[in-house]
This record gives structure tokens, sequence and C-alpha cells, in this order.
């Protein structure tokens, strides 16, 4: 693995960190990645299918892992292969204990309230509201958790100000 620093200037940047680290099969999936380049179906056979492309997913978000293709055996197409980019992290930011708070509540939990949040906010865009500021003032929370969110949920992510949906890739 190379030696660079993933150094984070967004508190918001530490939810996939924090779900890697505190999910046993996802911090094995950083960790092969951390030795070797591998496919999603390596890292399957290895770890088990269960969870692998929304793992890859979440430390695709982090810009926790590279991808690269790799070439094939004459006739056949290439695969899509990962590995880790990053040996270590710097935090390089400031921000109050309510919002990190938030942060932390974001990334490890599993509670009812927060599901109901999500199927809110794919509706809202669904129906074109993609605005962070609007979707919190819609919900009574605060941004950062929508913005929290948007990193913890595979197919979401934060672009500017705004929320976006992402393609499955694989």
């Amino acid at each position: 693995m190379t030696g660079h620093i993933r150094i984070i200037n967004d508190p918001v940047e530490l939810v996939p960190l924090l779900i890697t680290f505190n999910d046993n099969d996802y911090k094995k999936v950083y960790d092969l990645l951390s030795r070797m380049w591998m496919t999603e179906e390596e890292i399957s056979k290895e770890l088990g299918p269960e969870g692998v492309g929304d793992c890859l997913g979440i430390l695709k978000k982090g810009n926790l892992i590279e991808e690269q293709w790799r070439m094939p055996e004459p006739g056949k197409k290439p695969i899509r292969e990962f590995r880790a980019t990053y040996s270590k992290f710097r935090a390089n930011f400031q921000c109050n204990f309510s919002d990190f708070s938030e942060i932390l509540y974001i990334s490890s939990t599993n509670d009812e309230q927060v599901r109901t949040l999500v199927e809110q906010i794919d509706k809202e865009i669904d129906s074109g509201n993609t605005s962070i500021n609007d979707i919190a003032r819609k919900y009574s929370v605060s941004p950062v958790i929508v913005r929290g969110l948007a990193k913890r949920i595979p197919h979401l992510d934060v672009k500017g100000q705004g929320l976006v949906r992402l393609e499955r890739t694989g």
C-alpha cells in the first residue's frame, strides 16, 4: 500500500471512515485492498458476497480506494479492480460539538428514525428537490445530518450544496 495520507477538511467526510472501521466486514474488505489489487468478485470469494458492493461504494465515496481496469485474457471483457489508496489520515477541521455528535450518531446508528429520514430524502430527490438546506428545513434537521446521511447511503452523495444519486458500478 502507498504511504499516502487522507486529509479530511470537512467533518462530514469522517462518516465513510467511521462506517468502514466500525463494521467488521467493511474493515476486512479495506484490509484486503490495502495488500493488493482485487476485483469485486475476488473479494466476494474471499469474504462472501454479502455487502461487498455497498462496502466498495462507501470506500469510493470516502476516497479510500482507487480503481483501474484489469486487462483480461483475449476474448474477455476488462474487469474493474480496486486497491486502498491511503494508509494514514489527518483531520484538519474544526466544528462544534453538536455537529460532531450528529456525525458520530449518523455513522453508528441503525435507528428507525434515521431509516425514515432516508426514505423521506429519497422521495425529495425523486420529486426534484436536491437542496441540502431545503431538505433539512423541511424535516427539521440540521444540514450536517442530511450531508452525513448522504455519505452513509450507498446510492447518494453530496455535490456542492445538493445531493446526487450515484450509479451502481461493478
